[in-house]
């Protein structure tokens, strides 16, 4: 079992930056590729970016390449997103998600936080 807790979301404007944290407890945090989903009003969930295990290989939905990073600390069971350059179209509820692989498929994530709102207004 793995819990999973995001913070650090908020209302910016647009051009703004933040930075996503997701704290892990339980289970060895490092066995675990780890990934951001994000649902906006009306939309259905999509993929982010995901990161591996020892954090050398990580992807990115083409919407926020160049923006986004992703990063992990394994020695404080902790992943981030790094957000730049934010637009309203970022709005949405951000969710961490842990599983086996570093996939796009939300499905193949075992564990999911609650989520953090970000809001960015133009």
């Amino acid at each position: 079992q793995v819990q999973l807790v995001e913070s650090g979301g908020g209302l910016v404007q647009a051009g703004d930056s933040l930075r996503l944290s997701c704290a892990a407890s339980g289970r060895t945090f490092t066995i675990y590729a780890m990934a951001w989903f994000r649902q906006g009003p009306g939309k259905e969930r999509e993929f982010v970016a995901a990161i591996s295990q020892n954090g050398g290989t990580s992807y990115y939905a083409d919407s926020v390449k160049g923006r986004f990073t992703i990063s992990r600390d394994n020695a404080k069971n902790t992943a981030y997103l790094r957000m730049n350059s934010l637009k309203p179209e970022d709005t949405a509820e951000y969710y961490c998600a842990v599983g086996a692989f570093s996939t796009v498929d939300a499905r193949q994530y075992d564990y999911w936080g609650q989520g953090t709102q970000v809001t960015v207004s133009s």
